[in-house]
């Protein structure tokens, strides 16, 4: 028997009881029968973004949802800057650029965060930029980027923060209103739990404010609409019911555990998936490693397509590299649905395909180094309290302090 176990960056693993909501009977979204679902799911999603402000929901993927907040906001010629250090920054610097933006790109190197100095300085030299478009984790590097501190610069002047959050919402920190962040876009198959197709954006007042002025051409992906039919509990258009009812579980789901708690989690099972591959001898891609995805340099003489294969013969599904990457890393996440006894089948399953490759090492040593993390954990004193347990077990100097 043959047991498969998701461990991409996305889509993830769906809980059961997700699943099954999503299996009710599909209502008419023109009758009494809708608005009340949609209510649920709004007062539900502002307590998870942690924000007052309305989320525009959308039948689309998360990129989807960055693309309706740049269209939405910006004119054709409008100075839009864009972190581009990956590619999904890559993909916002070409939307930007299909509508008639004038795009200014801060390019980085894979697996480096961006440079906030040069944010700021950037910002001081334009200052009629429109929007500031930034990935929070770059998925295809595992790299987070400082959105706290990138609030601050952002807020200080004219233009309006968007941030894809399409991998990091519920896993990476981002409370929005008290960062200062205009726009939050994610999708539904992360840290959400959730299969794919529903897309979400939220809106702040002074995100709406460069609405009414905006004259990007765009009909579907036009938030204004949303926002309109918000007032009636509706959406512009045909709705993914059935998603709904999904969505408004797994929200249960978070909301149970709570935010807090949630963010916390990831935390503590990214700091034992780093620990464990420090101890096997291998490196990270990234300097500054997010809670969502882990990435690794493979190591001299490894083969991807061997090393890949195994975990596959396995039933475990990971990520490769992209672009100029390929075949040089591997990628692995503990995203939403996950405990402890995920990190340790990930990390089991991939020392399995390292010895296959030849690559020298303690079998045993990396799941070893990742339970002494994972066993700050106690269901009676939470997640949180194993994140403060954890911090000195950090084994990445940039995220030490």
């Amino acid at each position: 028997m043959k047991k498969n176990y998701i461990f991409s960056p996305g889509p993830t693993e769906v809980p059961a009881e997700v699943l099954l909501a999503g299996a009710r009977p599909t209502i008419h979204h023109r009758t009494a029968d809708f608005p009340p679902i949609f209510e649920s799911c709004q007062a539900k999603l502002r307590k998870v973004y942690v924000t007052k402000n309305p989320i525009a929901v959308l039948s689309s993927s998360g990129t989807g949802a960055v693309e309706a907040a740049m269209v939405s906001t910006c004119s054709p010629g409008d100075k839009v800057v864009v972190f581009n250090g990956g590619k999904f920054g890559e993909r916002w610097v070409k939307i930007g650029k299909a509508y008639g933006m004038n795009v200014i790109s801060l390019e980085s190197e894979w697996g480096k965060p961006l440079d906030l100095d040069l944010l700021a300085e950037t910002l001081k030299a334009h200052p009629d930029t429109r929007a500031v478009v930034v990935t929070q984790t770059e998925t295809s590097t595992g790299t987070v980027t400082d959105i706290k501190k990138l609030g601050e610069i952002v807020s200080k002047t004219d233009a309006i923060s968007i941030i894809d959050c399409v991998s990091s919402f519920a896993a990476e920190k981002l409370p929005q209103d008290e960062w200062g962040i205009d726009m939050v876009c994610t999708g539904s198959q992360k840290a959400l739990m959730m299969p794919p197709g529903l897309g979400f954006a939220s809106i702040s007042d002074k995100a709406k404010a460069a609405m009414d002025t905006a004259k990007c051409p765009c009909f579907y992906l036009d938030l204004r609409r949303y926002l309109k039919t918000m007032d009636s509990s509706d959406t512009p258009f045909t709705p993914a019911v059935n998603m709904f009812y999904s969505l408004d579980k797994a929200l249960d789901l978070i909301l149970e555990e709570g935010i807090e708690s949630t963010w916390a989690r990831h935390m503590v099972l990214s700091r034992a998936a780093r620990a464990a591959i420090v101890k096997l001898g291998l490196t990270l891609f990234s300097e500054r490693p997010s809670v969502v995805v882990t990435a690794v340099n493979l190591p001299d003489g490894a083969d991807w397509k061997s090393f890949n294969g195994q975990l596959k013969s396995r039933g475990i599904t990971i990520a490769g590299g992209q672009d100029h990457v390929k075949g040089k890393i591997f990628r692995f996440a503990t995203l939403g649905y996950y405990n402890v006894f995920d990190v340790v089948t990930v990390i089991s399953s991939i020392e399995m395909a390292l010895a296959s490759t030849g690559y020298k090492f303690e079998m045993g040593s990396g799941v070893a180094a990742a339970m002494e993390v994972l066993r700050a954990y106690d269901p009676k004193t939470g997640w949180a309290a194993a994140e403060e347990a954890t911090r000195d077990m950090e084994p990445v100097p940039a995220l030490l302090g």
